[in-house]
């Protein structure tokens, strides 16, 4: 059981890449349009959030009462984890292809491992986690790779690559500040409120600097309510999974989001997936984060 449920958030969020791409075309998005981008990506996490609070809601947990401090614990998430880090994840993926942004996105987990390190007394490097963050990057320098003048990393950008790192990099710190804040407030309900107040906080930023869905059609609607659905389940299961299972027993699944999400890309937006240096990239990164949860699932 979770081992389905946690493989079918990552697919739900390895989907993500295909789909933000193919609402950038729908709604007519282009590459410098970073305000349209805000506002579609603020409708997402909005509805997203929502949608999230009244699953909670159902299931009888209470939305309020986490006082003024609280508030603002999840206000500041609410910006980080989902705001500020959309702002460079939905910048990165106009400037790169979604099998890119797939594999790049995976350092969120080498990074989470860095930062745990300075954090938590109990969760220090060790020789396997080391080895694996090793490997892991040299798959990021790997996909990144193209010959010719452009030199080693001739394929990195960044707008393109450096922002879809610094938003892995976001992430990976907010994330750790969530898991705070979940010791003394519904894993669930935090996920919702955060991902509203941050949604919200898009869509104003988008508004203000003249951001707007130019043209729309059925279709392009229907994706950005599946791409707010596929947030609010896959975020409400994995904060399930984490309240009932140790975290190491979740978390190793994340290796399957960069190979669903590079597979997806390749198949509904016809990227290239088969070159030597993607497949190279994806392996070096699934085996770094292999590395890097082995030990924990040891315990």
């Amino acid at each position: 059981m979770v081992a389905g449920l946690a493989l079918l958030c990552c697919l739900l969020w390895g989907s993500s890449y295909p789909a933000i791409k193919g609402g950038y075309e729908l709604f007519g998005l282009v590459a410098s349009d970073l305000p349209g981008k805000l506002v579609f990506a603020g409708w997402r996490f909005a509805g997203a959030g929502l949608m999230v609070l009244l699953l909670a809601r159902l299931l009888g947990k209470r939305l309020g009462g986490q006082g003024r401090l609280g508030a603002f614990q999840l206000t500041v998430l609410g910006l980080a984890q989902t705001t500020l880090q959309y702002v460079f994840f939905y910048l990165g993926l106009a400037y790169t292809t979604g099998v890119k942004g797939a594999i790049m996105n995976a350092t969120a987990t080498f990074f989470s491992v860095l930062i745990a390190h300075w954090v938590y007394h109990n969760d220090r490097l060790t020789h396997a986690k080391s080895w694996g963050c090793l490997i892991g990057f040299a798959g990021v320098m790997v996909v990144n790779l193209r010959g010719g003048a452009d030199g080693l990393l001739g394929g990195f950008s960044w707008m393109g690559e450096g922002s879809v790192v610094l938003a892995a990099f976001i992430l990976a710190a907010s994330s750790i500040y969530g898991k705070q804040l979940s010791r003394q407030m519904d894993p669930m309900v935090m996920t919702g409120w955060q991902l509203l107040i941050g949604g919200l906080a898009l869509l104003l930023l988008g508004w203000l600097t003249g951001g707007e869905l130019h043209r729309s059609s059925p279709l392009a609607w229907g994706l950005l309510v599946y791409l707010a659905l596929l947030s609010a389940v896959a975020f409400s299961l994995w904060s399930l999974l984490l309240k009932h299972n140790r975290v190491s027993q979740v978390t190793i699944y994340n290796f399957t989001v960069p190979v669903f999400g590079a597979a997806l890309s390749a198949l509904f937006l016809g990227e290239q997936l088969l070159d030597w240096h993607y497949l190279a990239a994806l392996i070096l990164v699934c085996l770094g984060i292999w590395l890097v949860t082995r030990e924990s699932r040891r315990a």
